[in-house]
């Protein structure tokens, strides 16, 4: 049985840091501000705390203010020049390529932004499925990264056991739910937090465990392939 890639997008596949993510925490912070009625700071504190408390600020609105999860996205993720920012890079489209097995794409954002940066970034008809955070619902209730429920049943869906999957990530809460259901792991240090002074960027820390942890994703396949199966 194949090894199936669990591959997160942003800051992940590309840097989402210099316009992407500020524009969707201003996007979600003006939709906070206009569905609470908090001024600006209060908002934004506010899209923080449900952030942290829930893994995404959609789940905040949902269970505290009944706003439709689909009007959230699709107003918090607007961006029709996304081919603009996001750029084709060839080393990103022969990493992909080079890993054996299947590739899918698993993120919290939503389908319609997603699906446009795939495109962007050439990667379409290299990958094998799209995970948006649509999908991860049970029970009539949105559970994404670092869900380990969703993680397990992702597995399940994708019909192979959580040890043969390896989930790529910039985020170390998700990667501990990846490693407690059985998934390998990997920690994609550098894209996204090159800005960061080094020691604000992510890292296993003490009590840890990654497989490999790499700069960025382009340095996965070389140390994939020198990644030992872990028994089960």
């Amino acid at each position: 049985m194949s090894t199936v890639w669990l591959l997160d997008l942003d800051n992940t596949l590309h840097d989402a840091m210099p316009v992407v993510f500020p524009r969707i925490n201003l996007a979600m912070t003006e939709y906070v501000a206009r569905t609470v009625g908090l001024p600006h700071e209060e908002a934004s504190e506010l899209r923080v705390h449900y952030w942290r408390k829930y893994g995404a600020t959609l789940l905040g609105m949902v269970r505290h203010h009944g706003v439709d999860p689909r009007d959230f996205l699709r107003e918090t993720h607007p961006f029709p020049d996304i081919h603009r920012i996001v750029r084709r890079d060839h080393r990103l489209v022969q990493a992909v390529r080079r890993l054996k097995g299947r590739r899918v794409i698993v993120t919290n954002a939503p389908m319609h932004y997603a699906a446009r940066v795939v495109d962007a970034l050439g990667i379409g008809r290299l990958v094998d499925g799209l995970v948006t955070i649509e999908s991860m619902k049970f029970a009539g209730r949105i559970q994404p990264k670092p869900s380990k429920a969703m993680l397990r049943r992702l597995a399940a869906r994708l019909r192979v056991p959580p040890h043969r999957c390896v989930l790529v990530e910039d985020s170390v809460e998700n990667l501990d739910s990846a490693r407690a259901v059985g998934m390998r792991t990997v920690l994609v240090t550098g894209i996204g937090h090159g800005h960061r002074h080094p020691a604000e960027r992510p890292r296993a820390g003490l009590g840890r465990r990654m497989d490999v942890q790499v700069q960025s994703f382009e340095h996965l396949p070389r140390k994939a392939v020198r990644t030992p199966h872990r028994a089960r």
